[in-house]
């Protein structure tokens, strides 16, 4: 019966992920972003540089179909001495991030602005107003406050270089937990890396999305440690201090960044239907695990006492916690449009005058939209919006208004303004920055499809995780695959572990092909 059930439990939790991951593939294939030359659904059409890269990778395909000699020296590179190549390859990427940022590190608007505003004055009537209802970006606030004193500066370039390291810093944590359990997928964790960080624009944007990323990185790398870890039983109670540590700083930098633990939560529950599991659970294991619980529960219970603490004991910025906005609120913009931002409903929480006021008008407006829309039409806006939520591997670059307060139009000369050309609004390569980001994050979405014979522990780990951030954003403000970005972490890890499934299952489909290494 316990075996029944934890088979269940399995397939349940395996066919609810490729059920949304089917939908999110296939939208992404279909994306807008893909359009080869001018393209009116976009405004920005591709140009010679798209061109040029996909007839340089056609031509090395077709080359190493069709030429041995090719083939042997594309597998001597990139397999033989894959560990050099892709230790070289991530070398070069973080000295391309870096030059990128030098190049490209304009003044950000939207809630970026607002918190950056704050650092230089938080006295300000509108910058007050502003934290008392998004106090969720408080902690931030504070973070850059602290880094700009003990740094004595304030500037942007100064900001895009910390978010360009959280960034790093989550990929060496994410690499990390692939080698504690496959020191052998190691490369091919580097060239999934790089491939993500040569094409995340995010890094010129101080923002939670990114700057919740190592934290996110670290709970999980914490909990594989402490799952698969073959070490002394103290470097796994320093892991749970780290887990517990980690997750309370995700959960100030961004609440919703929890979800990967609250997935780490049941199917370790899940584990315990096991018969195998209390067979092979000895009083040293039990103890060890109990400490485990304890030390974890308590770092981390300690550390959200401490931070919430300094949130209500802070005089940095003067903030009226009564205008804050409730939860609904965000179910209520959830329903509403495309599932996005929605201006009239920010403007009415700024209006009214109680939370309670606020809470009941957003409750009443996320039932009136939910009749209206009715069964059908909810079911029909839900996949609709698991589309916007998912689909666009630029990450809705661009796509949420231009929030680069320079303006909409790349300035300056040389290379600098080439790269600007990338992600401006009216840049006339944006739309090859799409195509490429698009490209890459379908090979990163096959790269995880094709792997559904893995049933490990782990990748059940991270296959709720990312069922949980399909369910919030669908629940919760999304529209736009921004909000996927806080969860890359387990994108990037399981797209690592899936690769040689993946790779297995896609040789059986085109053995028909001959291919001649």
């Amino acid at each position: 019966m316990d075996h029944r059930l934890f088979n269940y439990g399995n397939r349940f939790i395996r066919g609810l992920f490729y059920f949304f991951f089917a939908l999110t593939t296939y939208f992404a294939v279909t994306s807008v972003n893909l359009i080869l030359g001018d393209n009116s659904q976009t405004g920005s059409g591709t140009t010679v540089v798209t061109a040029m890269v996909l007839l340089v990778a056609i031509s090395i395909s077709l080359a190493g179909f069709s030429y041995p000699r090719v083939a042997r020296v594309l597998k001597w590179i990139f397999v033989r001495h894959q560990v050099v190549t892709a230790s070289v390859l991530l070398v070069a990427t973080v000295a391309w991030q870096v030059l990128f940022v030098l190049c490209v590190h304009p003044a950000i608007g939207f809630d970026v602005s607002a918190i950056h505003e704050a650092v230089l004055d938080p006295k300000g009537v509108e910058t007050m107003s502003y934290f008392s209802q998004n106090s969720n970006n408080l902690p931030i606030l504070l973070m850059q406050h602290w880094l700009a004193e003990q740094f004595q500066t304030t500037s942007w370039l100064f900001f895009d270089w910390v978010t360009l390291i959280l960034t790093d810093l989550s990929a060496v944590f994410n690499i990390l937990s692939v080698a504690v359990i496959s020191r052998r997928q190691i490369p091919t964790a580097i060239y999934v890396h790089v491939g993500w960080l040569a094409i995340f624009p995010m890094i010129i944007v101080p923002y939670t999305d990114a700057w919740v990323l190592p934290f996110v990185s670290a709970y999980i790398f914490c909990y594989v440690v402490m799952s698969y870890g073959r070490c002394h039983g103290f470097w796994k109670v320093l892991a749970a201090a780290g887990f517990g540590l980690n997750v309370a700083l995700a959960y100030f930098m961004k609440p919703s960044a929890i979800v990967a633990l609250i997935a780490i939560v049941l199917v370790e529950l899940l584990q315990l239907i096991r018969h195998e599991f209390w067979q092979k659970l000895t009083w040293r294991k039990g103890g060890l695990l109990v400490v485990l619980l304890v030390v974890s529960g308590l770092v981390g219970g300690g550390a959200y006492s401490a931070g919430n603490h300094i949130l209500d004991t802070q005089h940095y910025i003067k903030i009226n916690t009564a205008r804050a906005i409730p939860a609904v609120h965000f179910m209520s913009m959830g329903i509403s449009g495309e599932g996005g931002y929605n201006a009239k409903d920010a403007l009415k929480m700024a209006q009214l005058p109680t939370k309670k006021a606020r809470t009941e008008w957003s409750k009443k407006m996320y039932l009136k939209r939910l009749k209206q829309r009715g069964f059908w039409g909810y079911l029909t806006f839900l996949v609709k919006k698991q589309r916007n939520n998912s689909a666009d591997g630029s990450f809705a670059w661009i796509k949420e208004g231009h929030f680069i307060q320079q303006g909409t139009k790349p300035t300056g000369t040389g290379f600098a303004r080439g790269l600007r050309e990338f992600v401006y609004l009216y840049g006339t390569r944006l739309g090859d920055f799409r195509y490429l980001a698009q490209a890459w994050w379908i090979v990163w979405l096959i790269m995880i499809f094709f792997g559904w014979r893995d049933q490990r522990k782990f990748t059940q780990v991270l296959r709720l995780t990312i069922i949980g951030a399909f369910l919030f954003l669908l629940l919760f403000e999304g529209g736009r695959s921004r909000y996927l970005i806080q969860y890359l972490p387990a994108f990037l890890i399981l797209g690592t572990l899936s690769f040689q499934y993946s790779l297995t299952r896609l040789r059986r489909l085109f053995q028909w092909v001959k291919i001649p290494i």
